[in-house]
């Protein structure tokens, strides 16, 4: 099974309730979508948002990489030679990591194809079953409550609480879903940069002091401040968990170095793909660090590599926020991952088990 083509589309899917961070607002999924040809009549899917404020990619940055640096790597190659792919890929230029990671997820699901397993089996295995949180946009208190109580009735566990837009406002949006939800879920907050060092360890003993219980707070500071990381983690009882400040395996082992973290977030459009989030789940199990498996806004395309993923190392990746799928008005993929609210499962279908991509536009 070799490469023959890679082609792309764009698709477009409304949002149910606008997603609104420190970083950013955003009402719809828009991401490029990859398919990759083979001489035997097999696609690969893979997928990238344009995540510039994080990843610095774009749709058109994303196009460009491929079509210009990557595709004429890989063109020719033996999907059996997967090492050799993927490789081929990560040294085909700098940074680019959307891009890469669309490539590398269609690469993977081809090797599924090509051995007639799922994916997860090929990475090792696993329950195929798992359960994510869901995030609550930043917004005014009552609606965050609403949404939060919303989502515990749906069977929601775990909910990630957006903040960073205020201090002072941020600790009473905790305060008072924490107050709505009592003992019904587990609160992880999301700064997404939004505070400063000091400002975090405020807002995370006055929580503490006040007896709300956190099961993390993600990326309280700036991406590079990892000193910033580290004042954090030392003078909080609640785990802090890296999520901006690590894109690939070297940062990991500097975050592990520096001792500036508890958990690390991974997300395959910061890795590259899957075969560096492989790299970062060995590194952080060999260290006794946990992980969670995260997601930009991406639909079930590319959410359904991280759930095999997700699945397949779940003795390190022990959290789950793979909610893209539920924020989206409908699922426009027919086959691969199963997405019912809180639960996430996985078909026994080779690759990811995608059939079809309903409202593809052509690029």
């Amino acid at each position: 099974m070799k490469i023959t083509d890679i082609q792309f589309g764009m698709l477009r899917v409304p949002l149910k309730t606008p997603f609104k961070t420190a970083l950013r607002t955003v009402d719809r999924v828009e991401d490029i979508i990859v398919m990759v040809h083979t001489d035997c009549g097999h696609i690969g899917y893979g997928e990238a948002p344009a995540t510039a404020v994080i990843t610095g990619d774009t749709h058109g940055s994303i196009v460009d990489a491929i079509r210009h640096y990557i595709s004429p790597r890989v063109i020719g190659q033996d999907i059996a030679n997967l090492n050799r792919i993927t490789q081929l890929i990560q040294g085909s230029m700098e940074k680019n990591s959307s891009a890469k990671a669309a490539v590398e997820i269609a690469v993977y699901d081809l090797w599924g194809q090509l051995y007639q397993a799922p994916l997860y089996k090929l990475l090792g295995g696993g329950d195929p079953v798992i359960t994510t949180d869901i995030t609550i946009s930043v917004d005014y208190i009552d609606k965050m409550v609403a949404d939060s109580i919303s989502a515990v009735d749906r069977g929601f566990e775990s909910l990630k609480i957006k903040v960073g837009k205020d201090i002072g406002v941020d600790i009473e949006r905790v305060k008072a879903i924490y107050a709505a939800v009592e003992d019904r879920a587990l609160l992880r907050l999301d700064a997404n940069q939004g505070w400063t060092a000091k400002q975090a360890v405020y807002a995370l003993q006055t929580l503490e002091d006040a007896g709300v219980k956190l099961e993390l707070v993600e990326q309280p500071v700036k991406a590079r401040d990892l000193e910033g990381m580290r004042y954090v983690t030392e003078r909080v009882h609640t785990p802090v968990m890296a999520d901006e400040s690590v894109f690939g395996p070297m940062e990991v082992i500097e975050l592990i170095r520096l001792r500036a973290a508890d958990i690390i977030n991974i997300k395959l459009m910061k890795t590259g793909g899957i075969s560096n989030a492989v790299r970062i789940a060995d590194i952080a199990g060999m260290h006794g660090i946990e992980c969670m498996i995260g997601c930009m806004l991406e639909s079930s395309i590319s959410v359904a590599a991280a759930v095999h993923l997700a699945v397949a190392k779940a003795d390190v990746i022990t959290k789950v926020d793979l909610d893209g799928p539920s924020l989206c008005q409908y699922n426009p993929v027919d086959g691969g991952v199963n997405f019912n609210e809180s639960e996430i499962s996985v078909s026994d279908a080779p690759g990811l088990g995608i059939r079809e991509i309903r409202g593809l536009e052509k690029i």
